[in-house]
């Protein structure tokens, strides 16, 4: 392999340890039990998906996924704490642990993650295959909104958690129509969601996508949808308000129901080629 190309594959892989270190390193010490399991879950869960990633789109592919979601998502928060866009005005607290100028470095790795897994759910859904399953305009944006509202879906019970049980950011208003939360957060998130998952679906439209080849390994597909099932599992049984543990198997449970479905289709046609 040429020394450039070489440099192109390792080199975000060692940006990526070098910003795990020091987000752990910075997480340990006292009282710093809760910021340092998050720190440690981050890493995994964005390691994990990047993985997937790679193999489900292609190293490129999945490189670019991962600048456009890390991208934007801080872009987005960096707006949001200093001037109030998107989600309403808000301060991050020391919880999260690391920053990036104001952002902690958690929260793009967040959005990486959940909208990677929100677009191959979505794929899932109505291609019963996890990559897209016909090229266009239409077809981009319509995917895109899908897994847009996957992520908010997510959000509906994460959010009042990390604001009123882990204290990760203080809301400036604090009596929003949703157990205190305020509902411009959520279109927020579905604008946010949709502008990363849409220009990266436009970023590879002329690129071959890899799942349903010979050489690919079936069980990639299923870690978004473990993630995914993971921030399930994690609100029925912690969710706060109490109403949360009723929401989210409806919220979340369905779309995911329904892509595991789209999953066993697709495997089963792997298996007939």
């Amino acid at each position: 392999m040429p020394a450039s190309n070489l440099l192109s594959v390792r080199l975000p892989v060692l940006v990526f340890v070098l910003v795990s270190a020091a987000l752990i390193y910075t997480s340990i010490g006292p009282g710093k039990g809760v910021t340092l399991a998050i720190a440690v879950a981050s890493v995994l869960m964005f390691a994990a998906t990047w993985a997937s990633a790679t193999r489900l789109l292609g190293a490129s592919a999945a490189l670019r996924f991962l600048l456009i979601a890390v991208s934007l998502g801080w872009f987005a928060e960096q707006m949001g704490s200093t001037h109030g866009w998107f989600f309403g005005s808000y301060t991050y607290t020391e919880v999260l642990g690391l920053r990036c100028v104001g952002v902690p470095v958690v929260i793009p790795m967040m959005w990486f993650a959940l909208t990677y897994a929100a677009y191959v759910i979505s794929n899932l859904i109505v291609w019963q295959a996890p990559v897209d399953g016909a090229p266009g305009v239409g077809n981009a944006v319509f995917l895109s909104f899908l897994a847009a509202m996957i992520v908010t879906a997510f959000d509906l019970g994460a959010d009042p958690y990390l604001v009123y049980v882990l204290k990760a950011w203080i809301m400036t208003k604090t009596d929003g129509a949703w157990f205190g939360e305020t509902v411009q957060g959520f279109f927020g998130w579905v604008f946010v969601s949709f502008c990363i998952l849409c220009t990266f679906r436009f970023a590879t439209r002329k690129m071959a996508l890899k799942a349903g080849s010979v050489n690919f390994l079936p069980r990639h597909a299923t870690v978004p949808l473990g993630i995914y099932s993971a921030g399930l599992v994690f609100q029925v049984f912690l969710g706060h308000p109490v109403e949360i543990k009723s929401i989210a198997p409806f919220a979340m449970g369905i779309p995911l129901l329904c892509a595991l479905a789209g999953l066993q289709r697709w495997r089963n046609q792997l298996k007939a080629v």
